[in-house]
């Protein structure tokens, strides 16, 4: 089956995934890579938020669809995880996250595909906006404790549990 918007997405997360294996498989984080990562999934969340979510639920009468409310919720979690400096507990929790997240998005009947379907009619146009979308800029990591506690408390929200995620 010809899904164009969901595999704009699911190509990108493989992108990102590389990215943030190739950033973090080695002792020391690689920061330009790591970086590179954070300003591509800032960037790919943005594209979902402001583009592909919005316009399914335009097509969806103005309702947002379901699943959207638990997705946002966890974009802000993975985007708090951006902010402390990334160790080994934190991208352990971030790629236990982004797996859940991403199986949401890209599972049959998961929002890829409800996106897809209620957009068909627009998915060229929707596409190029996608593809024209800029890198979001980041801000330098930041190694306050509180940005640590904040990301903790923005994935309570979500659901996860950082400590029990770090330490399995």
């Amino acid at each position: 089956m010809n899904k164009p918007l969901y595999d704009f997405f699911a190509q990108d997360h493989r992108r990102l995934e590389q990215l943030l294996e190739e950033a973090t498989n080695k002792d020391v984080v690689d920061m330009v890579l790591y970086n590179e990562f954070r300003s591509g999934l800032l960037t790919h969340i943005k594209m979902e938020e402001k583009v592909l979510f919005l316009a399914a639920q335009e097509a969806n009468g103005g309702e947002p669809l379901p699943l959207a409310s638990v997705l946002r919720v966890q974009h802000g979690a993975i985007t708090a995880l951006m902010v402390p400096p990334p160790d080994k507990a934190l991208i352990k929790v971030l790629w236990h996250v982004l797996e859940v997240h991403d199986t949401l998005e890209e599972e049959s009947g998961g929002m890829y595909d409800i996106c897809e379907q209620l957009t068909a009619e627009r998915t060229t146009a929707l596409l190029d906006i996608l593809k024209q979308t800029p890198l979001v800029p980041i801000n330098p990591i930041n190694p306050a404790p509180i940005g640590l506690e904040a990301a903790k408390r923005a994935l309570a929200r979500a659901g996860f549990d950082y400590e029990q995620i770090a330490a399995s």
